[in-house]
C-alpha cells in the first residue's frame, strides 16, 4: 500500500499531533527552529533562571542541526540531522515550552518518549548523510540567537516539504525496530 505523506504546516496545534501516528511519512513546512547540543544548552539554562528566551517556542519544532555555510544561491549549506540522543539530556525542559515535534535521526531515551507523551510531541526521524538534500528543503535560514556559537547557534528555517518520518508519537509507539542481541526485533 502507497500512503502519500501527509503535508504539514508550522506550527502545529497540540490537537494537530494527536493525528499523527507512528510510522506516518511527513512533509514539513513553515518555520522550524534549528539548534544542536550547544543552543539546548543555553535554551535550558535560560529556563532553569527563569529568563526569557530569545523565541517563542509554543507549538513549534526543532530540528537537531548544526548546518554548514551556504554557497552562493542557496539558503544553507548541508544541513543534515544531528543524532537525537544527544539532545536527551535537554529535552524535557524544552518540552515543557511547548514545543510539539523534534526533528533528528536515532533513537530516543525511554525518559524522552514518556515525555513526548506526556507533553503532547511527536519526534520525527529524517535521513542522516543526505545533508545536501535536505538543504534543498530550506528555503530560508537565518541565526536568532547565539551566534557566538557557529554552526551550533539557534537557526529559524523556513522549510518547504522537508522529508521526515513520526519516529515517536503521543500514545507511545516507535516505528523503530530496536535490534535484541541475538540480531531480530525486540
Amino acid at each position: 500500500m502507497n500512503v502519500e505523506p501527509v503535508a504539514l504546516q508550522t506550527p502545529f496545534s497540540k490537537e494537530q499531533v494527536y493525528t499523527l501516528r507512528a510510522g506516518t511519512r511527513v512533509l514539513i513546512s513553515g518555520r522550524v527552529y534549528g539548534a544542536r547540543d550547544a543552543a539546548h544548552k543555553r535554551l535550558v539554562e535560560l529556563i532553569s533562571q527563569n529568563k526569557a528566551l530569545p523565541v517563542a517556542l509554543q507549538d513549534q519544532v526543532i530540528y537537531y542541526v548544526g548546518p554548514a555555510p551556504a554557497s552562493a544561491g542557496h539558503a544553507i549549506g548541508p544541513a543534515g540531522p544531528t543524532t537525537s540522543g544527544r539532545m536527551d539530556p535537554y529535552t524535557i525542559p524544552i518540552l515543557q515550552q511547548g514545543v510539539r515535534g523534534l526533528i533528528g535521526k536515532g533513537y530516543r531515551s525511554p525518559e524522552v518518549q514518556a515525555a513526548l507523551t506526556h507533553y503532547g510531541a511527536v519526534y520525527f526521524g529524517t535521513v542522516g548523510g543526505a545533508a545536501a538534500l535536505l538543504a534543498r528543503q530550506i528555503r530560508a535560514s537565518r541565526v536568532v540567537a547565539f551566534e557566538d556559537l557557529g554552526p551550533e547557534a539557534l537557526f529559524e528555517f523556513e522549510f518547504e516539504r522537508f522529508p521526515a518520518i513520526v519516529v515517536n508519537d503521543v500514545y507511545g509507539n516507535e516505528a523503530y525496530v530496536r535490534p535484541t542481541l541475538e540480531g531480530g526485533p525486540s
